[in-house]
């Protein structure tokens, strides 16, 4: 892995490119949101976006992890991509949902790893969880209830959306897959309103045609 920008070199480990300081916001953790996306704007190629990724993308991914307190996922993501409990020690995977409708017999929950992130109009669910919001989740009440300094948020393009509305991302780890995949599949932000959330570029990497961008917002 290269750097292209800032201070271009020839190689960089991913350690080395992404531990930089996430001051906490006073009110709730850091936000980053880790997508991959192809060079036509979906974030899935027949439903999951592994197709989409790399042997360095996974690299990106599992060192985000590592750097991260806890990690805030959708319902949806986590029944198409089998999410299972985290490999690093006593982290935890929040679910974002509406209805709670999930496998909770999966090693996710039974490992104790996964907690619920629901509206007060879901049902009980057998596992620990936080409420917030009444119909639908209040994400800025949920997220100021999180034990965390910086939680890694991986999508899907609902809950980005939804994150994105509210202001709530404070940094953008995305990886540009060099493919074409048509399709009518969901794009990083899909369904959310309009908005005009300022970002800067941090950094620019390059694997094997992959573009690795690192943006974050501005102050």
């Amino acid at each position: 892995m290269r750097r292209l920008f800032p201070n271009p070199t020839e190689q960089i480990t991913v350690a080395e490119a992404y531990s930089v300081q996430r001051p906490r916001p006073k009110d709730r953790p850091w936000l980053m949101l880790c997508m991959v996306s192809s060079l036509d704007g979906s974030t899935v190629i027949e439903r999951r976006s592994s197709a989409l990724s790399s042997p360095a993308d996974t690299a990106v991914l599992i060192g985000l992890r590592h750097l991260a307190d806890q990690i805030l996922v959708g319902a949806t993501t986590v029944r198409l991509e089998g999410y299972g409990p985290p490999s690093k020690p006593g982290q935890r995977v929040g679910v974002v949902s509406r209805r709670g409708d999930l496998d909770y017999g999966s090693s996710l929950f039974t490992s104790g790893a996964g907690f619920m992130i629901l509206p007060e109009s879901a049902p009980e669910v057998p596992v620990d969880h936080i409420r917030a919001g009444h119909a639908v989740v209040d994400l800025e009440l949920a997220t100021s209830k999180l034990e965390a300094d910086v939680v890694q948020v991986e999508g899907g393009s609902l809950l980005n959306a939804s994150l994105v509305e509210d202001d709530l991302v404070d940094e953008l780890n995305l990886t540009i897959s060099p493919v074409l995949c048509g399709g009518d599949g969901p794009r990083l932000t899909t369904g959310a309103l309009p908005v005009l959330n300022q970002m800067e570029l941090a950094h620019v990497l390059e694997d094997n045609g992959f573009l690795f961008t690192r943006y974050v917002r501005r102050r």
